[in-house]
């Protein structure tokens, strides 16, 4: 087993669309970055690189007839060891919830149990992409009640809620990213064959219907913690939005235009890079216009990375 079998069973560049999640949750409460947001971080990349090394081991025998050059099926890594390694990483990303409070382990378990359920049963059915979709959603939720836990400034000031009120208030990004994932998996199902023009135009149409709501700031919610933002950030969303579409929009009209398995990997690619570009279109939606340019230097690391191992 070497080093780049393992980076390519986790999917190691497509590592960079997952702190943007915890990002997006927190400035949607209209707080500040802060320790448990970084622990919703790591427990974000661990839930997600358990869900990599678990759909591999899932699809061992189909990726054997479709993609004999994966890790698993070349024999590069075993079964046992991909299987443990979704466990270890499983374990390890709940243990950071914890650390962050009991609202942020209760999101975090129901992420986990929705990885594994798509992973090991739901994927080859239709609620597939749906479970995809609220996987994402989670992720952003897991951010946000983790910085709404313990020690937040809206705590120390005397002005929160309850401890669920991260969750609620980030709802609405939570559901934008949800959609954007469930588009993507649908064209992810015809990677392989490719063959679908519907998938690629309808996941095209919602692209640009969730460009617009990400670019319009919502009213701030009255638990957050008053901050200037400058006449400059609904300019700084609406430009992140405008990346987000055009990341996203270029490979899935190439794919529907012509579906082939090549052009339909280059649409699922794309619109897995297009996350960072929403995520901080959300995260300046949310007021937080310069966390939204910092989720965006993370750009260039994925495209680079991705040269080198594939994100899909």
């Amino acid at each position: 087993m070497t080093l780049r079998a393992w980076a390519e069973l986790l999917r190691v560049s497509a590592l960079f669309t997952v702190p943007g999640d915890a990002l997006a949750g927190a400035a949607a409460l209209g707080v500040r970055p802060h320790r448990g947001t970084a622990l919703a971080m790591g427990a974000s990349l661990c839930l997600y690189e358990a869900g990599m090394a678990l759909n591999d081991w899932a699809d061992r025998e189909e990726d054997a007839i479709d993609r004999p050059h994966r890790p698993i099926p070349s024999g590069r890594v075993s079964p046992p060891a991909a299987l443990a390694a979704a466990g270890a990483l499983t374990a390890a990303g709940l243990g950071l919830a914890a650390a962050a409070g009991r609202p942020a382990l209760a999101v975090g378990t129901a992420l986990a149990a929705t990885v594994w359920a798509y992973d090991i049963h739901l994927k080859h059915t239709p609620a597939g992409p749906l479970a995809m979709g609220a996987a994402r959603a989670l992720d952003l939720l897991l951010g946000a009640t983790a910085t709404a836990g313990r020690g937040n400034t809206a705590q120390r000031a005397g002005r929160d809620p309850g401890r669920w009120s991260g969750a609620r208030t980030a709802l609405p990004s939570a559901s934008l990213l949800g959609a954007h994932t469930v588009a993507v998996t649908t064209v992810s199902r015809h990677e392989a064959q490719g063959g679908s023009t519907a998938a690629p135009l309808a996941a095209l149409a919602a692209t640009a219907v969730l460009g617009v709501a990400a670019g319009r700031r919502p009213a701030p919610p009255a638990s957050a913690v008053s901050r200037r933002t400058g006449p400059g950030v609904p300019a700084v969303a609406g430009a992140l939005s405008a990346v987000y579409v055009g990341t996203a929009a270029r490979p899935l009209l190439h794919a529907a235009l012509n579906p082939s398995p090549p052009l339909t990997q280059r649409a699922v690619g794309g619109g897995i890079r297009a996350m960072i570009p929403l995520q901080a279109a959300l995260a300046a939606r949310g007021g937080a216009a310069g966390v939204g340019l910092g989720v965006m230097a993370l750009v260039p690391l994925a495209r680079a990375l991705a040269r080198k191992v594939s994100p899909t």
